[in-house]
């Protein structure tokens, strides 16, 4: 395989997912079919804390983020797990079926889950759509655009006096002197090699 970053021309969007007291950032969400009750798909990473909630829930909800939303939605849903902070604590949300969806978005979906299907490293969740609403018409933000701006949306900063390791793919921040053996980025799952030290 030469290069599997031409994956990233897919074209695709950038979501907050949330369900019951769980959420994060997805890009692979697609149509499935174009009912009077849409099906949509959503792929999640295993390892991911919103995973284990999504299984435990019948009800999520997708928030499109748009080319000028605040990049602060994108770190704190993108680049924190809940396993270790509150990620609603700073943000404002609306609750549709006690699910929040993210208020500085283009619009959100609510699904009912209906199936999920296993696909290796990820989940497949689908979803049929129950409610919906388009707060704005201005562009979203596609997973290749955010790609070629991260920096302009993500600006991450290091805690003062600690030796941090960056995440070359997502940007995921460890604190340490050294990594730990076999460590993986539980965000995007590669392995330490894909770390810089900052």
């Amino acid at each position: 395989m030469k290069d599997k970053k031409i994956t990233r021309k897919i074209s695709q969007g950038v979501y907050v997912l949330t369900t019951k007291n769980a959420g994060c950032i997805v890009d692979a969400v697609s149509l499935i079919s174009a009912s009077d009750n849409p099906i949509i798909s959503v792929s999640v990473m295993k390892t991911n804390f919103t995973n284990e909630a999504m299984k435990q829930n019948d009800i999520f909800a997708l928030s499109v983020i748009g080319k000028n939303s605040n990049g602060e939605i994108i770190k704190t849903f993108g680049y924190n797990s809940m396993r270790d902070i509150n990620k609603f604590e700073n943000v404002n949300t609306t609750e549709i079926e006690d699910i929040k969806v993210i208020n500085d978005s283009l619009g959100y979906m609510v699904c009912e889950k209906i199936d999920e299907i296993d696909a290796e490293t990820h989940t497949l969740f689908l979803g049929k759509l129950i409610h919906a609403d388009k707060f704005s018409d201005e562009e979203e933000l596609t997973y290749s655009y955010f790609q070629n701006h991260k920096e302009d949306y993500i600006k991450i900063k290091t805690e003062t006096g600690k030796t941090a390791w960056k995440c070359k793919v997502c940007g995921y921040i460890y604190y340490g002197e050294e990594l730990p053996e076999n460590y993986k980025c539980p965000i995007c799952g590669v392995s330490s090699d894909y770390f810089e030290k900052i």
